[in-house]
């Protein structure tokens, strides 16, 4: 049990190293708090115009949500940070980061949001234009906070997966909470580090996993 908690549970080396996962945390929630508002509010164009009866808009907006939601977020992230240089763009690690994660969390976004509007009943727009709201109204405060609403659990869910999605972010060592633990098992020669990123992890987390769960409880008791 000794060799147990010296190999993983080595508080000296916690403290030693938790100045490197202070950087991490600070990068995981900065790459965190820039791709969620970004890819939500593409996520909201692009459902919005995906709900559009104008099939030449309509199928190719699926199609691009449907191939960004197929494909591996590592894949589409390797892809950019090694292949784009060699057509002349190079996005740098922090770029290629921001685009994979913004593309692949837009699209997920956007079907959830989809799902969302088509939930709510055609009666409340056709009502609301008839009150004399402008369609750009009756988007804003009609269909979309009752899309929100709808589909609340769900978007929660998808967050959630977009922080520890981030994680990914250290195959192009991009310096986040995985990548810093990783760093500093290396110079410690023990797993202490990623023991204690674990734990930022779900502590992270715990607050909006509790969240979801009363969300979803709630849902299953509207629908009784």
């Amino acid at each position: 049990m000794n060799d147990f908690v010296q190999a993983f549970l080595n508080a000296e080396i916690a403290v030693a190293s938790s100045h490197l996962l202070w950087i991490g945390l600070l990068q995981t929630m900065l790459l965190a708090l820039m791709t969620v508002p970004l890819g939500m509010l593409m996520g909201v164009l692009l459902a919005v115009l995906s709900t559009q009866k104008t099939p030449w808009l309509r199928w190719p907006l699926m199609a691009f949500t449907d191939f960004f939601r197929a494909i591996p977020p590592l894949v589409l992230l390797i892809f950019l940070y090694a292949a784009l240089p060699f057509g002349g763009i190079d996005l740098g690690a922090w770029g290629s980061v921001a685009l994979a994660f913004l593309l692949n969390t837009g699209a997920y976004y956007a079907e959830i949001l989809r799902a969302g509007i088509e939930s709510v009943p055609r009666g409340q727009p056709e009502a609301a234009r008839a009150l004399g709201l402008k369609r750009w109204q009756v988007w804003i405060f009609v269909v979309l906070p009752q899309a929100v609403r709808n589909v609340l659990p769900d978007l929660i869910s998808n967050t959630l997966e977009v922080v520890k999605l981030t994680s990914i972010a250290s195959v192009v060592a991009v310096p986040e909470l995985l990548y810093q633990a990783r760093q500093a098992q290396s110079i410690t020669y023990n797993a202490t580090p990623i023991m204690v990123a674990a734990v930022i992890y779900f502590l992270l987390l715990w607050p909006f996993v509790r969240l979801l769960s009363r969300l979803e409880n709630r849902r299953i008791a509207g629908r009784k």
